[in-house]
């Protein structure tokens, strides 16, 4: 028998210790619980039920205070007990998979929905009860609700986790985690629902706060979800602290990102540059403990006989590391030759850079007929592909040849391990003589995915050359938006690569730009 002492929140088992845990179980723990009031369980004692998914909650209200004559314990007797389990109710959260933000209040008035109270009874009545029975009822009933629900192993239900901080403005905090849905969309996730915090500051061991977490775990858990996604990056033991309060997995942005590489990565070098940036973001969390947790160091607790199998582990990836990071300079070099050779020719380079999903690939197609793969998603494109390009020659009237080149989009906060191991990619932005600076105007934030890319092209090692601003999609926007670009951007290029809209004035502008090159050699 398990004791604990103190408020319904303070004696909860952690959600990985409890013996049968999961969406269509209880967990095989019937918990009596005292109150010295008469009253029924209160919202703190049905949360802590629900969050343990108890077979059932006995609260026995004790009354009458004194003590012997010896001053021993404290006298009293039963005045009522109130039985409540967990109903089969949460069906229409379920079917509504859309983006919701949940708070405490709305947490507070849904606990009632998926909860039923007896009223009064006596201890007698309470001892009646079968128990087994109920239990295999209230079971029975959950796993008829969740049959519906049954995917396949590898499709995830995700509850995605928001925190607004002091810097964040309501629309920025609202533009993150619209992109963190497409991402996890993207990666061949299911957004069920969104959960938000408002903090001074990021909790250091949780992110957010012990109450949030405590309602995390229980949205999650009255939803189905299998997956919890934060919109920032985690450490390694904010994940380990976050998944044993919460009982799922949880992940953070960058992780979702990598995911969605691994997907998308056809040739050689992008799966050599994928894996490489996976393992080094997987060094770390190995175990969730990151290097603490070598037994080659000095000191107490870190000596004994042979490996560890976790150092074993992180030996094994090092040298696979260090084996891709040889292929991938070999991959740098290689490129660094093919680039040499075409500037020895002297045929001028364009890259096309912009916002993931900006329709860099397309424009690629409009403008040399490719048959570059496109589709409305994020990342679709991660291999650098390079076709040649004829305009007309400022100088002499003829026509001049140059190699344009489609690059992997760019994303707000590109995590720092893609930037390293992409270098041997991005090179063919910093190498290029010119840049086509790609942008969606149809996109809200379109601003924002401006100031994101300059930033990613002012971190790169090498200064890239002049770049030319084009605004994509002009065919999805209001006047008023356009309107706003052409004020802010008088230089820039208005087009549609899908309405082939525009392209004979871009045309002409990238005359003029390699033009310019040329003069400045």
């Amino acid at each position: 028998m398990r004791v604990g002492v103190g408020t319904p929140r303070q004696t909860q088992i952690p959600p990985l210790e409890l013996p049968r845990y999961g969406a269509e179980r209880l967990s095989g723990i019937r918990c009596i619980a005292t109150h010295l009031k008469p009253e029924p369980p209160n919202e703190s004692a049905l949360t802590a039920m629900a969050l343990q998914r108890l077979d059932a909650l006995a609260v026995i209200n004790i009354t009458g205070t004194g003590f012997t004559k010896r001053g021993g314990g404290s006298t009293g007797y039963v005045k009522e007990t109130y039985l409540a389990h967990l109903v089969s109710s949460t069906k229409h959260l379920v079917s509504t998979p859309q983006l919701v933000i949940s708070d405490e209040k709305s947490l507070a008035q849904d606990t009632a929905l998926y909860s039923s109270v007896s009223p009064p009874m006596s201890l007698d009545m309470l001892s009646e009860h079968d128990f087994i029975e109920l239990v295999e009822g209230l079971e029975a009933e959950f796993q008829r609700d969740f049959v519906a629900q049954e995917v396949d192993a590898d499709h995830d239900r995700v509850l995605l986790v928001g925190l607004i901080t002091d810097k964040t403005t309501p629309q920025q905090f609202q533009d993150t985690i619209v992109e963190l849905a497409r991402l996890v969309d993207t990666a061949g996730g299911e957004v069920l629902q969104t959960v938000q915090q408002k903090r001074s500051r990021i909790h250091p061991q949780t992110v957010v706060g012990e109450g949030k977490v405590e309602e995390i775990a229980l949205t999650a858990q009255t939803l189905g979800a299998n997956l919890v996604v934060f919109d920032r990056d985690l450490s390694p033991a904010q994940v380990r602290n976050l998944e044993r309060k919460i009982g799922v997995r949880v992940v953070d942005r960058t992780e979702v990102i990598l995911d969605i590489f691994a997907q998308r990565a056809q040739s050689r070098a992008g799966k050599l540059q994928v894996e490489l940036a996976q393992l080094g973001y997987m060094m770390p969390r190995l175990s969730g403990r990151g290097l603490a947790m070598s037994r080659l160091g000095g000191g107490i607790g870190t000596r004994g006989p042979g490996e560890t199998k976790l150092e074993t582990e992180r030996r094994a990836i090092q040298k696979r590391i260090s084996r891709l990071q040889q292929e991938v300079n070999q991959l740098q070099a290689h490129r660094s030759r093919l680039r040499l050779r075409r500037q020895n020719q002297e045929v001028p380079s364009v890259a096309l850079v912009g916002y993931t999903n900006a329709g860099k690939s397309t424009l690629l197609n409009a403008l040399t007929n490719a048959e570059v793969y496109t589709a409305d998603q994020l990342f679709a494109t991660l291999d650098p592909t390079t076709r040649r390009l004829v305009i007309a020659d400022g100088d002499t009237g003829g026509t001049q040849e140059i190699l344009l080149t489609d690059t992997v989009g760019f994303i707000h906060e590109l995590p720092a391990s893609l930037m390293d191991a992409f270098r041997a990619t991005l090179e063919e932005v910093t190498e290029a003589d010119a840049l086509l600076h790609l942008v969606d105007l149809s996109h809200p934030a379109w601003l924002s995915h401006i100031r994101s890319v300059r930033e990613i092209l002012a971190q790169m090692p090498v200064t890239p050359g002049p770049a030319l601003v084009i605004f994509n999609k002009i065919d999805e926007v209001d006047s008023a938006t356009l309107a706003i670009a052409q004020e802010e951007f008088p230089l820039a290029v208005f087009i549609s690569a899908s309405q082939r809209l525009g392209l004979e004035t871009l045309r002409q502008r990238l005359t003029k730009l390699i033009q310019y090159v040329v003069d400045a050699r």
